[in-house]
């Protein structure tokens, strides 16, 4: 696609904004995360060097950064209308025939094609950072000696209690309960203890209730149990929150953790919302960038155009809680997880619809 000059012109000093507007956002950011990671190794026992914050600041960045996007979009729309409007450069616009629905259109091409690279390229650079910031973090966290994944063969537990390990494996998950366990438990020189393999487990609490349970020692004859209490480190909640930081995965990976979810009966709800957020940011980058033209071909110039700005920051806001709220009604089933997502994009394409039809006339 061949571009016009204007839609060059336009083009050009939009991505300047976003830029600009993502650099100063990236500086904020860092430093308020940089003193949020002094604060947190502050209460660790290691002696650790400046640099480590430093290091996992610059990891964890990116992320922090990708989720203010769609702040981005609308302010950095907003700043590109007032240098427009500063130079006199609309009124020359509209000198050569170029109306306020074709600026608004080449705004929403270039939002979508942003948006597309932003949710493919940038974040998978940005899973991948926060993958090795989680990893670093978790050296020096009181949880470090506790690990868990679900892979194609179910859940897997490394857990420490009393100077014993128990590698603990479950092959299904229903209502509370994992189906289908064995643990190994090894002491401190990785010697075998014992082995146990249940039915099923009860997991509400860090004290699992084993049913159905045999349990072998070396040299000794196998024990079975109709009820045996397990203790760990683990509860359902402390499962779930150790799966929640889907930010650490890039789409790939997401989609494969769907599965191994899925075969596991665990629910996938997060993900599938997570994903959807992803599929569906362009479409949510193009609306806020419409959003903040609209605004701004509503503005008064004789008003403040910080106001303006602080105005257009103050409903990106509001967009972002109604997203929020409209998400968690997902993930608790109370809608459609794809409606949950998309619920609130449709009533803001129509509100930027009723805008649009009125700009011409601006």
């Amino acid at each position: 696609m061949i571009l016009k000059l204007h839609e060059r012109y336009i083009l050009k000093n939009f991505l300047y904004n976003i830029l600009i507007v993502t650099g100063v956002f990236l500086v904020l950011i860092f430093i308020l995360n940089i003193l949020e990671e002094i604060k947190f190794f502050e209460s660790s026992e290691t002696e650790i060097k400046f640099g480590l914050p430093l290091l996992l600041t610059f990891l964890n960045s990116p992320s922090i950064v990708f989720d203010t996007f769609p702040f981005i979009f609308l302010i950095a729309t907003q700043l590109l209308f007032v240098n427009l409007y500063d130079k006199k450069e609309m009124i020359i616009f509209k000198s050569y025939g170029i109306n306020n629905l074709s600026i608004i259109k080449t705004l929403l091409i270039s939002a979508i094609f942003f948006g597309i690279f932003i949710s493919t390229v940038f974040y998978t650079a940005s899973s991948s950072l926060k993958n090795i910031y989680l990893g670093f973090k978790n050296k020096y966290t009181n949880d470090n000696k506790y690990l868990a994944i679900v892979n194609e063969n179910g859940l897997w537990i490394k857990d420490n209690v009393n100077n014993i390990t128990n590698i603990i494996n479950a092959e299904s998950y229903s209502n509370l309960n994992l189906k289908f366990i064995s643990i190994t438990s090894l002491d401190e020189e990785f010697e075998l203890i014992h082995t146990i393999s249940a039915d099923k487990a009860s997991i509400g609490d860090d004290l699992w209730l084993l049913k159905n349970v045999k349990k072998f020692e070396p040299n000794k004859k196998n024990e079975y149990y109709d009820e045996l209490s397990f203790k760990t480190n683990f509860d359902f909640e402390k499962i779930s929150n150790l799966f929640s930081n889907l930010a650490a995965f890039n789409i790939f990976e997401l989609r494969n953790l769907f599965k191994d979810y899925k075969s596991f009966g665990y629910s996938t709800l997060e993900i599938e919302g997570h994903l959807n957020r992803l599929y569906s940011l362009p479409v949510y980058l193009a609306i806020m960038t419409v959003l903040g033209a609209i605004i701004m071909f509503n503005v008064k110039f004789n008003k403040s155009k910080i106001f303006s700005i602080i105005s257009g920051t103050l409903i990106s806001v509001l967009i972002y809680y109604l997203n929020y709220f409209s998400n968690i009604m997902g993930i608790n089933e109370k809608l459609p997880i794809i409606a949950a997502t998309w619920f609130p994009y449709i009533v803001l394409s129509l509100i930027c619809l009723t805008g649009i039809v009125r700009v011409n006339e601006k």
